[in-house]
């Protein structure tokens, strides 16, 4: 009976989107009910939020702070370096969107161009910035979305050893972009105590991103080395950072990494925490690896060394490829994870977006504004969040589109 009545639906592609949507929500009086409630307290919660948001908030706190909370102290004659920065980092990022997504402009694209487009055009007259200022960052959404366009047109016609190694572009602009922040080689240097805000806290979380990988995947491989002394210093190593709260190995590295070091080698402040996030997040990185490692079939490895691959190569072209696509989901959830921790950097004296607000709302002058610049806090982590989000998603889609290609 089940069977006969399962044959008798139509095709799900053959449904409506309104079709769709009363089979999910209201497919019996039950559903309909629940769907109902949930959707009347979801429209009650965000109209209380629009009204408060229109009518209540007063956003002058944003305003008078929105540089502050940008790049902390950072000198004023000095900034047409991070001006620079973004439009090389608007360049590298159209492009490899373009790249990973070809001529096709799925749906999450066209929703993520429309929230980009409107905040350009919104967030910098909302927050009282000169028209020049303006104008870069309208420049730079127009730049950004016409690479995408470019590059997606020609994505086809890049050679594929190309396409291959274009991610390792990216640890060269975080070295570009640290040159420039910084100063050196002819430039005037700013010292490290000078930047925060959203600044440092990027600073951070990518620095921590590009060096947790290779060394969590060190980690990983050593775990699953058939050398006892290797696969036990790797098993140390993670039990004992996994089993330690990051506020304890912050502390531990702003105090004692000065004392076991000579003066002159001991990092300062900033990146002392830069390397504490990054060995904490290795363990876990070398975790969502070593998973991955493990779904691969003892078959394939065999069948590898069958063909005459040694390790090495065995490792590079047979097990890593397919072990990183298994943990990929994972990775970017601790990923994810790591830039929302960057928040704790304040409880150690570091002046990262979290404590640049505190810095802000201990201002008499906004006391009791703490809803206002909480909400904004919440807008840019969520923003960087969902981006890494969207790439990840963009990154699998493309893979398994790949592994297809191959299977056929």
């Amino acid at each position: 009976m089940s069977s006969s009545r399962h044959q008798q639906l139509p095709p799900q592609e053959q449904l409506s989107a309104l079709e769709t949507l009363r089979l999910a929500c209201f497919a019996n009086p039950l559903d309909g009910l629940i769907s109902l409630a949930l959707i009347s307290a979801v429209l009650a919660a965000a109209w209380q939020l629009l009204r408060w948001a229109l009518l209540q908030a007063q956003w002058g706190v944003i305003a008078a702070n929105s540089t502050l909370l940008a790049l902390g102290r950072y000198p004023e004659p000095q900034r047409w370096r991070l001006w620079l920065l973004l439009w090389l980092l608007s360049t590298v990022a159209g492009l490899s969107w373009g790249l990973l997504r070809r001529q096709s402009w799925p749906r999450n694209d066209l929703l993520a161009t429309a929230v980009l487009t409107g905040l350009t055009l919104w967030a910098p007259a909302a927050v009282a910035q000169p028209l020049a200022v303006q104008a870069h960052w309208w420049g730079l959404t127009a730049w950004l979305l016409l690479l995408r366009s470019s590059a997606g047109a020609m994505a086809a016609r890049v050679p594929p050893p190309v396409l291959q190694c274009w991610a390792l572009l990216w640890p060269v602009v975080y070295v570009s972009g640290m040159g420039l922040i910084a100063g050196g080689l002819g430039l005037v240097r700013v010292p490290s105590p000078l930047w925060g805000g959203l600044l440092l806290t990027l600073i951070e979380a990518c620095f921590a991103m590009l060096l947790c990988l290779p060394l969590g995947l060190a980690l990983a491989l050593g775990r699953s080395s058939g050398l006892p002394l290797l696969r036990m210093g790797a098993v140390a190593y993670i039990e004992f950072i996994r089993g330690a709260p990051l506020i304890t190995l912050l502390f531990l590295g702003q105090n004692i990494l000065g004392f076991l070091l000579p003066g002159g080698l001991s990092p300062d402040r900033i990146w002392r925490a830069a390397w504490v996030l990054t060995v904490f997040a290795s363990a876990y990185v070398a975790e969502a690896l070593r998973a991955g490692l493990a779904a691969i079939p003892r078959g394939q490895v065999e069948a590898a060394r069958s063909l005459g691959l040694n390790t090495a190569q065995t490792l590079s072209h047979v097990v890593l490829p397919q072990a990183i696509k298994v943990a990929l989901p994972a990775l970017v959830g601790q990923f994810i994870s790591l830039l929302q921790d960057t928040t704790l950097l304040s409880l150690i004296g570091l002046m990262e977006l979290l404590g640049t607000a505190r810095t802000v709302l201990a201002n008499p002058e906004f006391l009791g504004r703490n809803a206002e610049v909480y909400v904004v806090l919440a807008l840019l982590f969520w923003c960087c969040c969902a981006a890494l989000g969207l790439g990840s998603r963009a990154l699998e889609v493309r893979l398994n589109r790949q592994r297809s290609v191959a299977v056929r």
